[in-house]
């Protein structure tokens, strides 16, 4: 697809050949090698937002309207521009009011497929971590030394590294629904041979491939709200699935303890009880998500069309048709761009790096909690299970907090012709970043001595979840509005490292914790939180300029900010 080729869909945005140079400078070479992605990363077009601009996520084609900037209310009452020429042969929506485009689908609609969205999250996490309050019991079963009964979190987290390169080009090959419906299905029947494993060698390989196919809701979960809320809409939905990534890993230790302690119930049931759960979430997400990938919907339409009309639609094509999607394509995009990105990008290895420790850190819980609170406190499993309500409030009132902090977004949306600097999303992470610092500290003083009663560090869990919500949230929204058409390339490299390290941080952290002692061993990871904690600052004030020096983040608010100050320029003239 050419520079110039334009789309009558809201949905899509899209540079003329005269613009092109100026506003993409040295990431125009990289536009062609790009899938006709359509999914929104930021605002769609509308009747009370005519001004606003869209872009379609891996779209080589960016339209930036050429008007001088205009505060919410000018927008809201200016008339709209007139649609930019289209190629006749490319299937678009019957416009913008077209009830095939899940941007258009009702209110009820969407908070449902919502909903299936942040059950799924919920369901692969919680079967992260809820063997982790069974460990000492499996251990004991297979007659394990202490090392690899770590192993049976470290590979389903293994699964989590590599799955994103199977299912991120899946859903953008295939659609969303049948990537989520076949991975869900096959992540529950993975449940039976965890239960019935004969030994550990079962039960690991089992655990790998069950995080493989899990991870596929956490891959397509955000394209899937990005689909069908618009950018003013999606903040509140993109919250609470990022609360449902932190809320399954809370609940398992809990449901689990209980089972454990129950007397009635051996540990296989942990692994029943998770299929239960598992088939359950399956079931809602077979029923309440439609396909909802806009290139594969048109890629339907014009298919439907050829059906019907043959002859007339011989010329017609949708724009999922003309990409490479041969293997070497694929490859090319999944594996090998994430990594040149790695190695080129700063800010993306900068974020990469704290979020990579801040997810460790929410596994490294697991294995702190039994030293802190049943070898120092005399807890059971099951009330050691319970501290971990204390991270589900504080992941909770993170998400909410990163909501209303982003409640002027809309505006910014608009003031800014659908192009806010990147940079407005860190707020959360700026009172997140020294919030978690001061948990870690609170958690390790006060867990470090049995003389002090059991509720005060466990009420540090509550600033530690609080942190890592926040800090996560906010990050993964700057990567997104950072790169825009490439923020698939950079989640999938994020993805990979943390997995990585959290997997990591599950074979150190008892060796950690009874060497150093509670204190010193939180007091190391305080020190590098409080090393990082500057981050989310240093990138509001400085992080504008690296991204003008950056070879993938195209800028667009930077070029609207200075196509705003010529057009000033003009008008004082």
């Amino acid at each position: 697809m050419s520079l110039s080729r334009m789309n009558k869909s809201p949905s899509r945005l899209h540079v003329p050949e005269s613009q092109s140079s100026s506003l993409m400078a040295d990431n125009e070479s990289r536009f062609h090698d790009l899938p006709p992605r359509t999914r929104t990363l930021t605002q769609q077009s509308s009747s009370a937002f005519p001004s606003a601009t869209t872009l379609a996520h891996g779209e080589e084609d960016i339209h930036i309207p050429h008007e001088p900037m205009l505060t919410a209310k000018d927008s809201e009452s200016r008339p709209p521009a007139p649609p930019p020429p289209n190629d006749p042969d490319e299937i678009t929506w019957d416009g913008p009011e077209d009830q095939q485009n899940p941007q258009n689908w009702s209110d009820g609609r969407k908070w449902l497929i919502t909903a299936a969205v942040v059950l799924m999250a919920t369901n692969v996490t919680f079967a992260s971590s809820a063997p982790t309050s069974a460990v000492q019991v499996i251990r004991a079963h297979f007659h394990l030394s202490a090392e690899v009964s770590y192993l049976i979190t470290f590979t389903f987290l293994m699964g989590y590294v590599l799955g994103p390169f199977v299912w991120g080009p899946g859903t953008e090959l295939i659609g969303r629904r049948p990537i989520l419906v076949l991975a869900m299905s096959l992540y529950t029947l993975l449940h039976i041979p965890q239960a019935l494993a004969p030994n550990i060698q079962t039960l690991l390989t089992t655990r790998f491939l069950c995080g493989f196919f899990g991870v596929a809701p956490l891959v397509a979960g955000g394209s899937v709200l990005s689909d069908v809320w618009s950018a003013e809409q999606r903040g509140l939905p993109v919250a609470l699935f990022t609360a449902s990534v932190f809320m399954g890993p809370v609940l398992g230790p809990i449901v689990a303890g209980f089972i454990v302690d129950s007397g009635s119930l051996t540990w296989h049931w942990v692994f029943w009880v998770g299929m239960m759960f598992a088939g359950a979430c399956t079931l809602f997400t077979a029923i309440c998500i439609p396909e909802t990938y806009a290139p594969v919907l048109l890629l339907r339409k014009v298919r439907e069309q050829r059906r019907v009309d043959p002859e007339g639609s011989k010329r017609l094509y949708a724009a999922h048709e003309k990409q490479d999607w041969s293997a070497w394509g694929i490859v090319k995009r999944t594996l090998f761009r994430p990594f040149i990105m790695l190695s080129e990008e700063l800010i993306l290895v900068l974020v990469t790096i704290y979020i990579s420790i801040i997810y460790g850190v929410l596994y490294m819980l697991f294995e702190a909690f039994p030293i802190i609170f049943i070898e120092k406190h005399g807890f059971t499993i099951t009330q050691n299970g319970l501290v971990f309500i204390g991270v589900g409030i504080g992941t909770f009132l993170g998400a909410v907090s990163s909501h209303f902090l982003a409640t002027d977004y809309p505006q910014l949306i608009k003031i800014w012709r659908g192009f806010p600097p990147a940079e407005e999303r860190l707020r959360a992470g700026m009172l997140g970043a020294p919030i978690f610092v001061i948990g870690i500290f609170w958690l390790g003083w006060t867990g470090e001595y049995a003389s002090i009663p059991w509720y005060v560090p466990a009420l540090s869990t509550i600033p530690v979840g609080f942190g890592i919500s926040a800090i996560f949230i906010s990050f993964l929204s700057y990567l997104i509005d950072t790169y825009l058409m490439y923020a698939a390339s950079a989640f999938a490299a994020n993805t990979f490292a943390r997995s990585l390290v959290a997997a990591g941080f599950q074979l150190f952290t008892v060796q950690m914790f009874d060497k150093m002692g509670v204190g010193y061993a939180c007091t190391l990871l305080g020190g590098v939180g409080l090393l990082l904690a500057p981050m989310p600052f240093l990138f509001f004030r400085y992080g504008a300029r690296l991204r003008k020096g950056s070879r993938w983040a195209p800028g667009l608010d930077l070029r609207i900010k200075q196509q705003i100050e010529e057009e000033k320029i003009q008008i004082a003239v």
